[in-house]
């Protein structure tokens, strides 16, 4: 099925001119002599003369005031401290326009002092003249590196115009229109034309054959053409490492490329923006970061920049703040759900005979900030709290297939019709599918609509049902997924609705006496492959165990939100409260009809009570049991005055209705996923050299991803040398790995290097 075509942008981003500087996605400004211009969107903000220091104020604040852009960007491009951004601030807000004047005459202070700010002053002036940079100077003046750039500002100093350079490619780029293709059949040339990415938010220039940076380890001119909108993404230049730590994790770089994360993306996002970390760079970073255990931004603070970079061939990693830009920047371009449904399509073409059972299964993460959202019950605590649901599909290994979150915390029941219908569409009319889920799915009224869309549903049976006498029940064996499997099944047909629904219903007898019904559409299979089937369902919750373990799928991304549907119906809170009071007034009775019994039988059973003391006892227990009857009563008439739901802007008046910002979440929860089926990549390819790849299998892969390693670059490969293992049979398997991974003459991304793996000779 074609995708539905993308809704244009209302505004486009304008075709950025030379010395334009962008501020953020949104915002741009432009300098011409003494002239500047802001603009939003391509439309005209301010214009001013830089001169003018309070024309330049009043748009800065007016820009952050009115949400265009925060004070670290406004402050970062505009050339100011946060600190000068807020005293603007505060005097536009106390004092108005003429609070933002510098008032006239010489600075306050003596003569002298004057005098020596002045000489000072012109010491930085014919320093920097010189060339000498801000840090020099401070150093020399014994000033801070700030103080000169503040310094510099305020004395209007401007950088001589930079002479022509001829390798640099030139400014006014622009997107050609036909390109010239051979047709190797023919031999012939054809002219063809060129479109640029539909998602693109700026016209990409031509790509770099190679990078104009002699040294791997300083790419100081590529980071100058990011600075000037010339390159979209650095090329990675791998410098020689005779011994360079976690250079294992390129392991992943075959099985990150066959996944198609890279050309989808670039499909959906287009570009980013010129900048030295693209969108190929941040992808393959964040990947591999997610294998060496580096799953959020923060923890970057914790591992040395320049060490991470020469993995990736730059000469520094992206660090905390770039990459939360980075990703901020791609949940605005709103293409995460798109992605992962593309890269499932990929999925299920390549791995169709996996998909014949898929397990869906709901994912709580708990919520713990300041903001007030919707409650789920969380298993793991038992209890209900501020959390967001995701539902993720796996495969019949528990590998994960796309995940979707939940609106407003919804049930499975309301769930798998919207999740299913997804599926559909990505399986074809005519591929056949068992839908494995818990009792969180169980109506029978929802099983005649799967089975409508063409799915066949295996769950538990909810509810009592009738127990079968232990005699009737077969023992079963079975190889099933090379384990020896053996159940106790009772098997019979069941009706439902009436009769419109007819399943098959087989019973599993524990040890313990148990008894688990679980219900099929599936007629053709053998009762202990249902049973197996059902019960290993169980590696969807592994999978989940693991995800929250090893990559903090449970963490959040952001602090922000969005809002919420305010006519979304919820309980009525009020309800809620009476409901409370209530249950306390039944138990208040229930205790005092024990009371009133346990008195009764005290009478009889100790003949020297006497009748006076036990009617007047009895009198008062009988009173308040009246008392509490009737509060009983009152109270179930006030609840069924309230409304059962309400609206949530009703049920929280006089709050923000809210809910946790979606985008940025569901793209890293399909980055962290594709790092998962990595793992599983790689696992399959040492289950044949590896006779406890089930206990430790995973464990193994990691140790290699860990691995120090080798680098050497040639002409042509990306040679790996990587350290041998603990152990000598998990060095072999090392070894078996690399062989079958030098047979898909992966090229790393960005260059025409094949990577090639070894194992280095034990120093024994």
């Amino acid at each position: 099925m074609k995708p539905a075509p993308q809704q244009r942008e209302l505004l486009p981003r304008p075709t950025p001119m030379p010395g334009t500087v962008f501020v953020n996605d949104r915002v741009c400004f432009r300098t011409e002599g003494k002239q500047r211009v802001i603009s939003i969107q391509g439309i005209v903000f301010a214009h001013y003369s830089i001169e003018d220091r309070a024309a330049e104020a009043y748009a800065m604040v007016t820009l952050f005031e009115s949400g265009y852009a925060d004070q670290n960007d406004i402050a970062r491009c505009f050339g100011y401290s946060i600190r000068t951004l807020r005293r603007y601030q505060r005097h536009l807000a106390s004092g108005g326009l003429a609070a933002l004047a510098r008032p006239k005459g010489r600075p306050s202070g003596s003569s002298s002092a004057y005098k020596e700010a002045h000489k000072r002053d012109r010491i930085i002036l014919r320093l920097k003249a010189k060339g000498m940079s801000n840090r020099w100077i401070g150093g020399r003046l014994g000033l801070d590196e700030k103080q000169v750039r503040r310094s510099l500002r305020r004395l209007g100093w401007r950088p001589s115009p930079e002479p022509y350079l001829p390798f640099l490619p030139e400014a006014d780029l622009k997107t050609e229109t036909a390109t010239v293709s051979t047709d190797k059949s023919s031999g012939t040339s054809s002219s063809v034309t060129e479109q640029p990415p539909r998602n693109s938010t700026r016209p990409r220039p031509n790509k770099a054959e190679k990078s104009l940076d002699a040294d791997p380890l300083d790419r100081s001119t590529d980071r100058l053409l990011a600075a000037m909108g010339l390159l979209d993404d650095a090329l990675p230049v791998f410098a020689p490492a005779p011994s360079l730590p976690r250079a294992g994790v390129l392991l992943a770089v075959p099985s990150l490329v066959a996944s198609g994360l890279l050309s989808v993306a670039e499909k959906i996002y287009g570009s980013i923006g010129p900048a030295f970390y693209g969108l190929r760079t941040t992808l393959v970073a964040y990947v591999l970061l997610a294998l060496l255990r580096i799953p959020r931004p923060e923890a970057l603070k914790e591992h040395a920049p320049r060490e991470l970079g020469r993995i990736v061939g730059l000469d520094r990693i992206l660090e905390v703040k770039t990459l939360r830009r980075k990703l901020t920047r791609l949940a605005s371009l709103k293409g995460s759900y798109e992605l992962g449904r593309e890269l499932a399509r990929l999925r299920i073409a390549e791995r169709g005979k996996m998909l014949g059972f898929l397990y869906i299964d709901g994912h709580v993460r708990a919520y713990h900030g300041k903001w007030t959202i919707p409650k789920a019950y969380v298993t793991r605590v038992r209890l209900a709290a501020p959390a967001t649901t995701d539902y993720w599909v796996n495969d019949q290994r528990g590998d994960p297939l796309f995940v979707v979150t939940a609106e407003a915390n919804a049930a499975m029941t309301r769930m798998l019709i919207p999740v299913l219908t997804e599926v559909r569409e990505m399986l074809g009319s005519r591929r056949q599918a068992t839908i494995v889920f818990d009792r969180g799915g169980w109506s029978p009224k929802l099983f005649l609509n799967l089975l409508a869309m063409g799915f066949d549903i295996l769950t538990y049976r909810k509810g009592r049902t009738r127990r079968i006498a232990e005699n009737r029940f077969i023992l079963r064996k079975a190889k099933l997924d090379g384990r020896r499997v053996e159940y106790l099944l009772h098997e019979q047909p069941v009706r439902f609705l009436k009769g419109k629904l007819r399943l098959r219903q087989v019973i599993r007898l524990t040890e313990t006496g148990h008894q688990t019904p679980i219900l099929t559409s599936r007629w053709d299979l053998r009762d202990i492959v249902v049973a197996y089937r059902m019960f290993e369902r169980w590696r969807q919750e592994n999978f989940f165990k693991y995800m929250r373990e090893e990559f903090l799928i449970d963490a959040l991304i952001d602090y922000q939100v969005e809002p919420d549907d305010p006519t979304r119906s919820v309980p009525n809170p009020a309800r809620k409260a009476v409901e409370k009071e209530l249950r306390a007034a039944r138990a208040k009775l229930m205790k005092l009809q024990e009371t009133y019994g346990a008195t009764a039988i005290d009478f009889i059973e100790e003949p020297s009570s006497t009748i006076k003391s036990f009617s007047a006892a009895e009198e008062k227990i009988r009173n308040e049991i009246s008392e509490t009857v009737a509060r009983i009563a009152g109270i179930e008439t006030r609840r069924d005055a309230l409304l059962i739901r309400v609206s949530i802007a009703d049920a929280q008046q006089g709050q923000e209705v809210v809910k946790l910002s979606t985008e940025r979440k569901h793209l890293t929860n399909v980055l962290k996923m594709v790092a998962y089926q990595i793992e599983s990549d790689l696992l399959a390819l040492i289950r044949p050299h590896y006779k406890r790849v089930e206990d430790e299998g995973r464990t193994l892969v990691q140790m290699a991803l860990q691995d120090t390693a080798a680098i050497q670059p040639t002409e042509n490969e990306l040679r790996i040398t990587l350290a041998p293992l603990s152990s000598s049979h998990r060095s072999r398997a090392l070894e078996a790995l690399c062989e079958a991974l030098n047979k898909t003459n992966t090229v790393f991304p960005g260059t025409s290097l094949r990577m090639n793996y070894s194992v280095g000779e034990s120093p024994s």
